[in-house]
């Protein structure tokens, strides 16, 4: 039996990202097939955010061509059609404000795009909430005040929101960062249950951690260009220490060259 063809979703050729018409990130090419989990590591400063933040729209793509699912991307980011497809759990360490709010409407709100014009939830829309819930095994607090949550558990919240849309893709940007251990294992159980969905994932990180197990390639990123793409190193999942001496080979200088180290200019 063969493997079935790749199906790509998102596409990156040539293509340089910035604010205003300064590019941090440069000559990108990168393609994500369908079912892949991709971390996108390096360090505060590499361009790794910036590079997400061009395919959600959040910053200027200058030069090249994008497409996410087939679809092109033009230069002021992905379309109303993109959004209902692409989720995104952002870098935050709580959810909620000054209205109360319970998990099962924080979560309900990641519905939104598909609601169409009629703006109500129906029955499909609330089985698809309690179902992002349940994925981010959060089904015993649905009904409790998220403000009363640990930070590991409103950060589930915040990726069962993202879920609540149905994503074919999820974008999450430094999801073990701000929590501790135990919750960082929580976090890696839910990634590998969304792995079993068919949810194609896009994870940036500093380090892999605990989500070394269902990550299946590693992109790296210093001073706005990829210097490795392939499969995942032993020196990419981090120390729990915290201490870094990750090095990986650069195909532009050919010399080995430490990659967890702040650059000027990204993000």
């Amino acid at each position: 039996m063969t493997d079935p063809t790749p199906e790509p979703v998102i596409a990156l050729r040539g293509v340089s990202i910035g604010y205003t018409d300064r590019a941090v990130v440069h000559d990108v090419d990168l393609v994500v097939q369908r079912g892949e989990v991709v971390a996108v590591l390096g360090a505060n400063g590499s361009g790794k955010t910036t590079l997400v933040r061009g395919l959600l729209g959040l910053a200027r793509i200058l030069t090249g061509e994008v497409e996410l699912l087939g679809r092109p991307v033009g230069a002021r980011g992905r379309s109303r059609w993109h959004g209902a497809r692409i989720g995104y759990v952002p870098q935050r360490h709580t959810v909620g404000g000054t209205v109360a709010s319970t998990v099962r409407e924080v979560v309900s709100s990641g519905r939104l795009p598909r609601l169409g014009r009629v703006g109500w939830m129906r029955e499909a829309d609330r089985a698809a909430v309690t179902a992002a819930i349940d994925a981010v095994d959060l089904t015993p607090w649905a009904d409790v005040d998220i403000a009363d949550l640990s930070g590991g558990q409103q950060r589930r919240a915040l990726i069962a929101r993202a879920l609540a849309s149905e994503p074919e893709v999820l974008i999450m940007d430094e999801p073990t960062a701000g929590v501790d251990q135990a919750s960082q294992q929580a976090l890696a159980r839910s990634v590998a249950r969304l792995v079993e969905l068919g949810v194609t994932l896009l994870i940036v990180t500093h380090e892999v951690g605990p989500l070394a197990g269902v990550v299946t390639r590693a992109v790296v990123v210093t001073e706005g260009r990829i210097a490795y793409d392939g499969p995942l190193k032993d020196s990419m999942i981090g120390a729990p220490d915290g201490a870094h001496d990750h090095h990986v080979h650069d195909p532009a200088g050919g010399a080995r060259r430490p990659w967890l180290r702040p650059t000027i200019g990204g993000r």
